[in-house]
């Protein structure tokens, strides 16, 4: 049984995500500089979880055209589920930046841009990761038990490092950042470099 998407429905998701970041970041430069409400951050919040719904929608929809309501019904539920597990790491996520912004002491009006940023990363990292990933699993089996100890060791470190206080001054990345890169203490409006 062949259950991958059209490559329509691909083409459709892709172009959407694109889209949906380019809407992001011109109506963050036509706003410019503010703080985000919290009824404007749970406007965007619904319509980006419409949005996601509706594609929901249109998955199913695909997939009862092409290979009956049965596997329309396990993708859907299939893309929900992995919906849901992503909001709700999302949300673990808000602290870590509200860490960040807080140790940088990042103006309220500057958030959103250096969140939308770190959201663009996040996405060119991730596909990379993905596509690395997938091609190695597909040539190496074994790699993913090499995969697997690195998780099992991340959780362990994880749990060893929880209740401590981080010291964001010592963190090497950090360092090596400030040793590379002309790094300035100080804000210059919008300007990342």
């Amino acid at each position: 049984m062949h259950t991958l998407a059209p490559l329509w429905l691909w083409s459709v998701f892709i172009v959407f995500v694109l889209l949906a970041l380019f809407v992001d970041f011109v109506v963050l430069k036509k706003q410019g500089a503010h703080e985000v409400t919290v009824p404007e951050a749970i406007r965007w919040s619904a319509a980006w979880v419409a949005l996601s719904l509706a594609f929901n929608v249109l998955l199913w929809w695909a997939f009862a055209q092409d290979q009956g309501s049965a596997v329309a019904h396990t993708k859907a539920v299939e893309f929900l589920t992995g919906y849901l597990i992503e909001k709700s790491l999302a949300v673990d996520n808000i602290f870590v930046f509200l860490m960040i912004f807080t140790y940088f002491s990042v103006p309220a009006a500057y958030q959103k841009r250096v969140l939308m940023i770190g959201i663009l990363g996040a996405i060119v990292l991730r596909t990379v990761m993905i596509l690395v990933g997938g091609w190695l699993l597909a040539q190496f089996h074994w790699i993913l038990y090499l995969f697997g100890a690195f998780l099992i060791l991340t959780g362990v470190k994880m749990w060893w490092a929880a209740g401590k206080e981080s010291d964001l001054d010592d963190n090497p990345v950090l360092k090596l950042l400030r040793r590379l890169l002309p790094v300035s203490h100080d804000y210059d409006g919008e300007k990342f470099f």
